[in-house]
């Protein structure tokens, strides 16, 4: 279930780099490529009275998986992200509790 939500980078990149990040970032969580989300977030950054390109910020909010398999994770962004000739971004984490979230009703904590 991760969820990656990309900002200050296009359509066109995530596009780019989406199969092989994704097939990268389902071996480091053990997990199938279908569990992930890509969403790019079309903003205007305003800067000093301008329009300015945005700093390029992925979100990722997901389930704990520990400080190892996050800090893998984390590289995995940044080196896929780099590869677009992107020389710097960030990588946040957003953890979610099971307990707290739900599917069709149903709470994650559940099964």
């Amino acid at each position: 279930m991760p969820h990656l939500i990309f900002r200050g980078i296009s359509v066109e990149q995530v596009k780019t780099i989406s199969k092989p990040l994704v097939q990268e970032l389902a071996e480091i969580c053990a997990c199938g490529t279908d569990n992930f989300t890509l969403e790019i977030v079309q903003s205007t950054f305003v800067f000093d009275q301008n329009e300015v390109p945005g700093y390029p910020f992925i979100e990722v909010k997901w389930f704990e998986r520990g400080q190892d398999i996050q800090d893998q994770f984390a590289k995995a962004v940044t080196r896929n992200v780099h590869s677009l000739g992107i020389p710097e971004a960030e990588v946040a984490f957003t953890a979610f509790l099971e307990s707290a979230y739900y599917s069709n009703g149903k709470s994650f904590a559940e099964e």
